[in-house]
């Protein structure tokens, strides 16, 4: 069974906090709030917790996941940044957009997309899922919390545990995080492409 946490939104508690990296560093796979959705969440050189996102998900090897970073400096160390999209990316963060950028060699190949070499990259402002990253000092592996055959992704806490109940090893509930899922930019190319329009403001790429 899934471990639940009622997690304060605005001052997260700093002992809930730190049982729940401390399953994280024990391979474990939680799903958490941000600021565009729920998502599912693990460490990145966990790769059980990968296969369980993928078999949560019905995602193929091909799905692409995003690593979620707490700041500008630890999204640099993997990912690949000219001048021009140094400037884009940093004066969009912490913000409602994913990334997609040439990976460097930090992140594993089994988690790149293969045809680029790419991996999707963001940073949010949510206050818990900064609060998460900043106890546990690396990037969370992340994938959306959108189940098979749904049009929405989960919103309610309570709702994931009783879905996911034994399929991950904790929820973090910090209320009502939206149902708009990040905007994807792939700027692993020459020029911006928009792959989503999601919760954050895409003409600065157009």
């Amino acid at each position: 069974m899934a471990r639940y946490y009622d997690v304060h939104p605005d001052n997260p508690q700093p002992r809930v906090l730190r049982q729940i990296v401390d399953l994280l560093r024990d391979d474990g796979l939680i799903a958490y709030p941000t600021d565009s959705c729920y998502a599912l969440g693990c460490r990145l050189d966990n790769r059980a917790g990968v296969d369980r996102i993928r078999e949560i998900r019905k995602l193929d090897d091909r799905h692409p996941f995003t690593l979620v970073c707490a700041n500008f400096a630890q999204l640099g160390q993997f990912v690949k940044l000219s001048n021009s999209v140094f400037r884009q990316v940093k004066a969009a963060i912490p913000g409602s957009y994913t990334f997609i950028l040439p990976a460097t060699a930090e992140v594993p190949r089994r988690l790149q997309d293969p045809r680029r070499r790419a991996v999707g990259v963001r940073v949010p402002r949510h206050t818990v899922t900064q609060a998460l990253l900043a106890e546990l000092g690396e990037p969370l592996l992340s994938s959306t919390l959108l189940l098979p055959g749904e049009d929405e992704p989960m919103t309610q806490g309570w709702e994931i545990k009783e879905r996911l109940d034994h399929q991950v090893d904790a929820v973090l509930d910090a209320g009502d995080c939206g149902l708009e899922p990040t905007t994807v930019i792939d700027l692993s190319g020459d020029e911006p492409e928009i792959l989503r329009h999601g919760a954050g403001d895409p003409a600065r790429f157009e």
